[in-house]
């Protein structure tokens, strides 16, 4: 990409971003916050990964343009939405529902990355009603109980700290990735993290066991985006994930796990070349 090509794209996601927004509603005592990213295309439900937020799906929204309107929950725990007493795969799931059901939205179509992408997987085996497409992006449905969880160094992290330089100095290298999101805490009180470190922990935990049997319950068109250099999902599980659903499609693209962040214009190309065929 050129710096012209760059500096192009950088606008169009700060656009995206200033164009979306916020909204919330309450489950129970609980507020659930989401952007709509706006536009007069087709809805579009967005779900982040751990350790992030909805807005991880600016990019993604403005390369989308005006064929798709982009809605991205903060899900519980993460960036404006509330901490929730459980993080099992079926809170995470009613959520959703939750939220489809509060804007009236369904069937559409689902792009999850990560956790996203497993409650996603989850969504649509459990109420396909309300998924017409699914996009997979580098989560795996495999996640053995005898593999330590990859995120357990996530718990010795603060929640707050006095200074946003103490807040990202204790999470060390992943300080600079999580320093954009920091939260001011009221009053002045000092900074938040966009998460809370336990719930990190016990969202990952929840996710162990074999989910492959959930990921071929669903019948609606698929696509598989992977980073072949995934520390998360490995190439032959993502190939037997794809090998053994129908209607399923694989997009590889030379990345880590964090595709949204290290190639958002592979994604959105691989994404928009999906939904363009159904």
């Amino acid at each position: 990409m050129t710096s012209t090509d760059s500096s192009v794209a950088d606008a169009a996601i700060a656009a995206a971003m200033d164009e979306a927004l916020r909204h919330s509603f309450t489950i129970g005592d609980r507020t659930l916050s989401y952007l709509d990213f706006g536009g007069p295309g087709r809805p579009l439900l967005a779900v982040h990964g751990g350790l992030s937020e909805a807005l991880i799906w600016a990019d993604l929204a403005a390369r989308l343009g005006s064929e798709w309107r982009v809605i991205a929950p903060d899900q519980r725990g993460h960036g404006e939405s509330d901490r929730a007493a459980s993080y099992d795969r079926a809170d995470y799931v009613s959520d959703l529902v939750a939220l489809l059901g509060h804007l009236g939205l369904g069937p559409l179509p689902v792009v999850g990355h990560s956790l996203g992408g497993l409650n996603a997987v989850y969504l649509a085996a459990e109420h396909p009603g309300l998924v017409s497409a699914l996009v997979n992006v580098d989560a795996g449905v495999v996640f053995p109980h005898d593999v330590p969880n990859p995120y357990a160094f996530v718990g010795a992290f603060p929640y707050t700290a006095p200074t946003r330089e103490e807040l990202i100095a204790a999470c060390g290298p992943l300080g600079p990735v999580v320093a954009p999101a920091l939260r001011p805490l009221p009053g002045g009180a000092g900074w938040r993290l966009p998460f809370h470190p336990q719930d990190t922990v016990t969202t990952v935990e929840a996710a162990r066991g074999d989910s492959l049997p959930v990921w071929l319950a669903s019948t609606c068109p698929a696509l598989l985006v992977h980073g072949r250099k995934s520390e998360v999902l490995p190439q032959e599980l993502a190939d037997a994930m794809v090998a053994a659903r129908p209607h399923t499609s694989y997009a590889g693209l030379d990345t880590g796990h964090v595709v949204p962040v290290e190639d958002p214009a592979g994604l959105a190309s691989a994404v928009s070349d999906f939904l363009g065929r159904l």
